[in-house]
């Protein structure tokens, strides 16, 4: 379980709004939760406050049981052995091949031979429709399919939790959906505990079991989907429905 408890950023800037202010969250084990919200809101702020990236000026997060806003660099090092990530950017390393790409996370965090580290890039890319890009290099691919590569990525570790920044942005809307439907075979297949931040919410209310909006800052709603989209908050309303006319 993730749980946030009156995490608070103030503006860098003098006189500016706080980035987030008193946001009390609680994500469920094994749920897939929609973070949405307009720009700016904070919700990317979130998720790196949740891996312990940024530190809160006020609040604390808590996952499984410890204090991220606690931890020292060592300790932080290893709460993030339980966390994939996919960035909104993808984050691929241009001069590295898809196979290399894919394999650094377990490079980098565990001790096993090659072959098994082959055999489990072999296995993701199989798994998000990229079976032989072993070899391919990231600048010969199409946004879906470096999406793809950073979603077999984020969760060839078999990460507990795994944090999805826009993971659709920029595609089509075909493209995107077979996005979504990936990251929610992938959620089901192992159970893990999902944060998603989309702006694509067409999409990404399709696969959510909750969800919460922020607001300038403030978490102004958090319940289910199906909450979501009879909520009668003028604000979440007018967000979900796509309504030009109304308070944001």
């Amino acid at each position: 379980m993730i749980s946030v408890r009156g995490l608070t950023m103030n503006g860098r800037a003098r006189g500016a709004k706080k980035t987030l202010d008193g946001v009390n969250l609680e994500v469920p084990s094994g749920c897939l939760y929609g973070l949405i919200g307009p720009g700016a809101a904070g919700k990317s702020v979130l998720l790196k406050m949740i891996t312990g990236l940024l530190k809160p000026d006020a609040g604390e997060v808590i996952v499984d049981g410890q204090n991220v806003t606690k931890m020292t660099d060592l300790e932080l090092g290893q709460l993030r052995l339980k966390f994939g990530m996919l960035f909104q950017n993808n984050a691929l390393f241009d001069h590295l091949t898809v196979g290399d790409n894919i394999a650094f996370p377990l490079q980098r965090l565990t001790q096993l031979p090659d072959d098994e580290v082959r055999r489990r890039v072999s296995e993701r890319l199989a798994c998000v429709a990229l079976p032989g890009f072993e070899s391919r290099m990231p600048g010969g691919l199409s946004g879906g399919q470096k999406k793809r590569v950073g979603v077999a990525r984020a969760t060839i570790t078999q990460a507990p939790i795994v944090l999805y920044d826009e993971p659709a942005a920029g595609l089509d809307p075909v493209t995107s959906q077979k996005i979504f439907d990936l990251l929610r075979a992938e959620q089901r297949a192992s159970n893990a505990t999902v944060v998603m931040v989309s702006s694509d919410l067409d999409r990404l209310l399709t696969v959510t079991d909750r969800v919460g909006m922020l607001y300038r800052g403030q978490l102004i709603f958090d319940g289910t989907t199906e909450e979501a989209k009879t909520s009668t908050e003028p604000r979440v309303r007018q967000f979900v429905h796509g309504l030009t006319e109304g308070p944001l």
